[in-house]
């Protein structure tokens, strides 16, 4: 799908990942792991967020506030659906 830039600001269903590299072309990303599937759906308290490599990868949560990482969601007190960990 094609979004064009006067859709700036307004709710839509594209989810960009940008994939990092190190100075030698290194992969950043080794590991990402989906938490909820369609049968078996995943839901934490704000209290029960995992920390994945003590605060160096996120975890991807959908809370009624948006999508957001594990750190935002803590800072705005939020608990929902783990979408994936990313390390």
């Amino acid at each position: 799908t094609f979004q064009q830039d006067n859709d700036l600001g307004k709710p839509h269903t594209i989810l960009r990942i940008y994939l990092k590299y190190g100075p030698e072309g290194e992969r950043v990303i080794r590991y990402i792991q989906r938490a909820s599937k369609p049968g078996c759906r995943v839901y934490r308290s704000v209290m029960e967020l995992p920390i994945v490599l003590n605060g160096m990868g996120i975890v991807v949560v959908s809370t009624s506030k948006g999508v957001m990482s594990d750190r935002k969601a803590r800072e705005q007190n939020v608990g929902g659906e783990l979408l994936c960990t990313v390390s």
